[in-house]
């Protein structure tokens, strides 16, 4: 079974790894669609047989050339992409992750164009999903504990 990602049957699972080291996290510049061009947190479509935890350690060093943790389940969110008709483009169940980098080295691999580190005050300028920056916020309030 081929599985569309745009203008899918059915929704797809999606994993996310919130990476943060000090006062900054690391985001990745998009290289193909659905927000190519746009950075946001390393990640991806989950694969047949793979665990969510496991997935999201894969992603973060597909795209980033780095190791991680996954620790604590930071949230589950809805990403939902119309086209101009409203038909549903894009449809994804994110589950994100808060995790710590244990290893590799920092390069922009698979569909990352880019990877870079943010502090928390260069955000907003990112113009980054509402859902996006909560999830991020998440992550550096349970490092704060």
């Amino acid at each position: 079974m081929v599985i569309r990602r745009e203008f899918p049957e059915l929704p797809l699972v999606g994993v996310g790894a919130i990476i943060i080291e000090g006062d900054r996290v690391l985001l990745v510049k998009r290289a193909h669609p659905p927000i190519q061009g746009q950075w946001s947190i390393p990640g991806g479509v989950l694969e047949v047989g793979e665990m969510v935890r496991e997935a999201a350690v894969r992603e973060a060093c597909e795209e980033t050339g780095l190791m991680v943790e996954p620790g604590e389940l930071l949230g589950v969110y809805d990403r939902i992409l119309r086209d101009p008709e409203q038909r549903v483009q894009y449809h994804y169940v994110l589950i994100d992750f808060l995790c710590r980098p244990v290893g590799g080295e920092l390069l922009a691999a698979s569909d990352a164009a880019e990877v870079r580190w943010f502090r928390r005050e260069e955000l907003p300028a990112l113009q980054l999903a509402e859902d996006t920056l909560e999830v991020i916020a998440k992550g550096f309030e349970r490092l704060a504990r």
